[in-house]
């Protein structure tokens, strides 16, 4: 127990259950936590543009073959369009099987819209928005708003064009590429930092979360978030499990490997909070950097599985507890559209709500106010969106390394047996060196954050 409880898993777990107590037995008190999850999201975000610049740059001098780039870019799209498909037909199907909405009886009419308003508005723009918008939205107006912006497709054109460029100027750019490295060492220093506060960010979120809503809020629409957490098993465990079995690895291995990360994510419900661990952990099973470095941050935008199912899911319960009678024409266009708005998704505000607005507005026969209905559970089917996009996009990255013959199985396998030390652990290591040489037997993140005053002193 004291070793699960010095690691980052168990000071998450145990922040996590803390989090629950705090936010029933004092809510207001947990409500209060809540800048501690927003604060650790913000200090992730804040470095995600400059180690996703790093990394691609540095994987593709490291391929020194652009079209060996231009492969891994290819069939990372055709997975991604094949994979969501699945998703989407997945959420379809169950919703028609299990019909979540039938019974509800819901008159549109009694439904408040004004809760809807601010996401009214940014599906309109997402609606809106055709090949031509979509393609001028992924050029930044300046080289370094594309990093202000936090868009991670801008950061990954900018990344690609400038590794590109270095890699064909030859030896004029090695002291670039050089530097390029040492920055990149750095930030995930920085990030083996913040990595330390995980657990108060955790805290935070979670007994923001249990304060505001209450356990009990899960009882609302139960049937809906059950289905859905159904689903996502299923998807992550069969369709996706054996997808991974395919290329030589098991899927309940690969959760174990990254269960410190997807303890954060259950929390926080942000994928974008463990990009980076994530990215470094890829790396560790002895992936290629430059496949890593494409397809994790293009699938950020790309492949949403868990986000693919939900769509098509909730757009039927919506229609069933209305009343509202569809075609095959209908639920058709249903899937046809989702495939498309799918794509927006990330870096949207409120992105499930206005991706599913945006759908919704295309299909006429489908009341876009009944979206009330499901906004009071979109935090707790959140949590199983997060967890299913990412472990979705680990996986992509798996197969497409394995397609073009990227990966070290063997390494891979040693690794997720946990014959390998996992790269987070030796940062964690390190920074309970550093805690402890200032400050005895200092835990997690206040350790690290006496060690590094300590040295700001010195």
């Amino acid at each position: 127990m004291s070793k699960l409880f010095k690691s980052l898993f168990g000071q998450v777990v145990l922040a996590l259950i803390g989090g629950i107590v705090i936010g029933l037995l004092w809510p207001e008190f947990g409500q209060s936590l809540k800048p501690l999850g927003d604060g650790f999201i913000k200090l992730i975000k804040m470095i995600i543009p400059v180690i996703v610049f790093c990394v691609v740059v540095q994987g593709i001098c490291g391929a020194r073959d652009l079209k060996k780039v231009g492969s891994v870019g290819v069939k990372a799209i055709i997975y991604f369009e094949a994979v969501t498909t699945i998703a989407l037909l997945l959420g379809l199907v169950l919703a028609v099987v299990f019909q979540p909405g039938a019974g509800m009886n819901i008159d549109p009419g009694h439904l408040d819209a004004r809760s809807l308003s601010g996401y009214m508005a940014n599906a309109g723009k997402v609606k809106e928005t055709g090949f031509a918008e979509f393609i001028m939205k992924l050029i930044p107006a300046t080289a370094v708003s594309a990093f202000t912006s936090g868009d991670v497709l801008q950061v990954l054109l900018i990344s690609v064009t400038f590794g590109c460029a270095l890699l064909l100027i030859g030896d004029k750019g090695a002291p670039v590429v050089d530097l390029i490295s040492s920055l990149s060492d750095a930030f995930f220093k920085c990030m083996s930092f913040f990595i330390r506060l995980a657990p108060l960010g955790v805290l935070g979120a979670i007994a923001f979360t249990v304060g505001k809503y209450g356990v009990g809020s899960l009882k609302q629409l139960g049937l809906l978030v059950l289905l859905f957490y159904g689903a996502v098993v299923f998807f992550v465990l069969v369709v996706l499990g054996g997808i991974l079995r395919c290329s030589g690895l098991s899927i309940f291995k690969l959760i174990r490997y990254l269960r410190a990360e997807l303890v954060v994510v259950l929390a926080t419900t942000s994928s974008d909070s463990v990009l980076p661990q994530i990215m470094k952990k890829l790396e560790h099973m002895g992936i290629k950097k430059s496949t890593v470095g494409l397809v994790i941050p293009t699938g950020y935008s790309f492949n949403l599985d868990a986000f693919s199912i939900y769509l098509t899911m909730a757009a039927l319960f919506i229609a069933q507890a209305t009343n509202t009678h569809l075609s095959m024409g209908d639920l058709a266009a249903i899937l046809a559209i989702a495939l498309v708005t799918s794509k927006g998704a990330h870096g949207v505000p409120g992105s499930a709500i206005v991706i599913l607005a945006a759908t919704l507005t295309t299909i006429p026969a489908i009341p876009v106010v009944g979206l009330v209905l499901v906004l009071s559970i979109d935090w707790f089917i959140g949590i199983a969106r997060a967890l299913g996009n990412l472990l979705g996009n680990c996986v992509a990255t798996v197969v497409i390394a394995s397609w073009e013959k990227d990966i070290d199985k063997a390494r891979a396998r040693a690794v997720l047996n946990g014959e390998l030390l996992a790269p987070l652990h030796d940062a964690e290591a390190e920074a309970d060196a550093d805690a402890d040489a200032v400050q005895d037997d200092a835990p997690g993140a206040i350790g690290v954050m006496a060690s590094m005053g300590g040295q700001a002193r010195g």
